[in-house]
């Protein structure tokens, strides 16, 4: 049966398969402490049934793969169970990578089960069901949840609901202003600051070491991330190239990510926006014209930016 709809497009429940998403699972009685040590979330305090924005880093604390981990196990189990999704063109190589620091620790590292996929369910009520794995996305309420499963089943669950192409997510995603490997920047290109993980639940500050820890602590605790990610609408009501530069006269300001409709993520340097603001200066990004907003998440100040729409 399908769930009701109010009379918002925005408010239809959409479902929305993501096969360009691959599954990891870390399990065993080291699991999380595991995890905990190499990424910049907290992962000992990942609830079960809970999900979190994290990251890998280099040691000079630039992000080589960003993640959603998951704790799929049940609350006392003495084994346990997570979940790592992340985009598919870098999990063989995050794989790699987590094998060669598990040295004595009691884990399984691996890919997950043959045919398991991931799925948005997007503007539904609250779901759930015993044959899926159900987890609220941390990085915004309206990002929906992330269904994990055997793909038949999730694709039973999707006659239930509108379907709609990956796009449409992204586009609800970028215009939200939630940046994501792979489609606004590329691996060890940024630091976490530069993409919000900050802002998003993405980094823990009081949590011990962890690969990269030194550099992204002294960028907090001094403010000096001068470059951050914006959602940004092209003026001409089309997008432009994925790594197209935004430039204000002759002054570069910083790049852009993919381009769903109107929309994308730009990483600006926000002092150099702030002058080209100031001075008058046609923003653009290849060629067209562009206008930023200002993700309703983030706590830092943007020049001549509103709330963004």
């Amino acid at each position: 049966m399908k769930p009701e709809t109010s009379g918002s497009e925005r408010d239809v429940p959409q479902f929305i398969p993501l096969p360009e998403r691959a599954l990891l699972v870390v399990a065993g009685k080291d699991a999380a402490h595991f995890l905990h040590n190499l990424v910049t979330a907290n992962i000992e305090t990942l609830a079960p049934g809970a999900m979190r924005s994290a990251a890998l880093l280099t040691p000079q604390g630039k992000i080589i793969t960003e993640i959603l981990i998951a704790n799929a196990g049940e609350a006392g189990d003495a084994e346990g169970l997570f979940l790592i999704d992340v985009s598919f063109g870098y999990a063989d190589d995050l794989l790699s990578r987590l094998a060669a620091y598990k040295l004595r620790a009691e884990v399984t590292i691996g890919h997950a089960p043959e045919g398991t996929s991931v799925a948005v369910l997007l503007d539904a009520p609250d779901y759930a069901s015993e044959d899926i794995y159900a987890f609220d996305d941390p990085r915004h309420a309206t990002l929906g949840k992330r269904l994990v499963g055997p793909r038949d089943i999730l694709q039973s669950i999707g006659e239930g609901f509108a379907c709609a192409e990956p796009a449409a997510y992204h586009l609800r995603r970028v215009s939200l202003g939630v940046p994501e490997m792979g489609k606004d920047y590329p691996s060890i290109d940024a630091f976490p600051h530069e993409v919000l993980l900050d802002q998003l639940g993405g980094v823990d500050f009081r949590k011990g070491c962890y690969v990269g820890q030194e550099v992204v602590s002294r960028m907090e605790h001094r403010g000096s991330a001068r470059t951050r990610s914006l959602p940004v609408r092209f003026l001409n009501g089309f997008g432009v190239l994925g790594g197209a530069t935004v430039r204000a006269g002759e002054v570069t300001l910083g790049s852009i990510g993919e381009s769903f409709g109107d929309r994308a993520i730009a990483r600006l340097r926000l002092d150099k926006l702030e002058d080209a603001l100031q001075s008058g200066a046609e923003v653009v990004a290849g060629g067209v014209p562009i206008s930023a907003s200002k993700p309703d998440f983030v706590t830092f100040d943007v020049p001549g930016v509103s709330a963004s729409s």
